[in-house]
């Protein structure tokens, strides 16, 4: 995706090597990806990306007991 610029294909994999990540434990490397493929998300105006970003980044936050942040 990002070698033909594929904004949008990129903040989906983005996305989902987060929740790979997460599932796996390694919560601080999940969040980097997310945080990676939010601006992408909103860079291209699909808000659904967006919202499910967002979405995967609150429970991370919430699963870390980060309440308020999530």
């Amino acid at each position: 995706s990002r070698a033909v610029e594929d904004r949008g294909g990129e903040a989906t994999t983005l996305n989902n090597i987060g929740r790979v990540y997460s599932d796996l434990g390694e919560k601080q490397t999940a969040l980097d990806y997310l945080n990676q493929a939010l601006p992408l998300s909103r860079a291209v105006s699909d808000r659904s990306q967006e919202a499910y970003t967002l979405t995967n980044m609150a429970s991370l936050q919430r699963s870390q007991g980060e309440l308020t942040e999530a």
